[in-house]
């Protein structure tokens, strides 16, 4: 197969899916990883697609928010990296609101896994998190939900949600974000979701950012959070050494969790 003939059946993926990942193109089209690279590279140099970390995502999606489904197959080895450092951040006990995204969503997952489950409470406007403690066999996690509007991501937000989250109080907030901007703060595409976050870290004696590296390079409209009200920013340390500077010098704390090795899938930055 010549190379326009892989870029359009690329195209064609990235139109139906909304993000495609190299290693399943590289089985797909019966040809090498670095082949796949090569392709995607030069697509993206066209302003066709977006690279990311292990594949690419449809420019359609950067600055509307992505469906869960297409989000969770992104970015998966760095999202396990931040949540195993994560739930350092949660004993026993606690009680926590998590927030939608699939980056929390991975954090719940290696959280109910964990010990340090035992006997929490968990606040969310997340429904694939709800139905993670919904099917755990021991019921020895009480979970929250918000109610309200569902967004693309698999999130209820709007007044609903808010009201039932202002009643409440939580020890530690964990929050994903769509993208990192530096000096500004942390941002969504959905201005509902981005006010139910705030609801969230209002309730919050500790607010607790989980998001990797690439986002800081993204680009989204509404701001829910500062750096100076955020607590903790958990990351992977695959964020280039000058943006790991300026939010250090922002953010109370940034933690760089050692990012999983993904060296089939590894694309150079742009």
């Amino acid at each position: 197969m010549i190379s326009s003939q892989r870029q359009h059946l690329i195209l064609s993926r990235l139109r139906t899916r909304g993000a495609v990942r190299i290693t399943a193109l590289s089985k797909e089209l019966g040809v090498s990883a670095m082949t796949i690279r090569r392709d995607i590279a030069d697509l993206a140099d066209k302003g066709l697609l977006k690279r990311v970390h292990g594949g690419a995502v449809s420019t359609s999606t950067l600055l509307s928010e992505p469906l869960f489904s297409v989000k969770s197959q992104m970015e998966l080895g760095l999202k396990d990296a931040i949540a195993q450092r994560a739930i350092e951040y949660v004993s026993p006990g606690d009680v926590i609101a998590i927030g939608g995204g699939t980056t929390a969503y991975v954090f719940a997952q290696h959280l109910l896994e964990s010990q340090r489950a035992n006997g929490i409470t968990i606040l969310t406007n997340s429904i694939p998190v709800a139905e993670l403690v919904q099917a755990l066999e021991s019921k020895d996690v009480e979970v929250i939900v918000t109610g309200g509007v569902i967004t693309r991501s698999n999130s209820l937000v709007g007044p609903i949600a808010d009201k039932v989250i202002a009643s409440l109080r939580v020890n530690t907030v964990f929050l994903g974000t769509h993208s990192v901007s530096v000096p500004r703060g942390f941002l969504m595409p959905n201005s509902l979701e981005a006010a139910t976050d705030m609801a969230m870290m209002d309730i919050a004696d500790r607010t607790i950012i989980l998001t990797d590296h690439t986002k800081w390079s993204s680009t989204s409209l509404s701001l829910f959070a500062r750096f100076d009200q955020v607590d903790t920013v958990i990351t992977d340390d695959g964020l280039d050494p000058d943006s790991a500077t300026k939010t250090r010098d922002l953010v109370k704390e940034l933690v760089l969790a050692h990012g999983v090795d993904e060296a089939d899938d590894e694309l150079p930055e742009d």
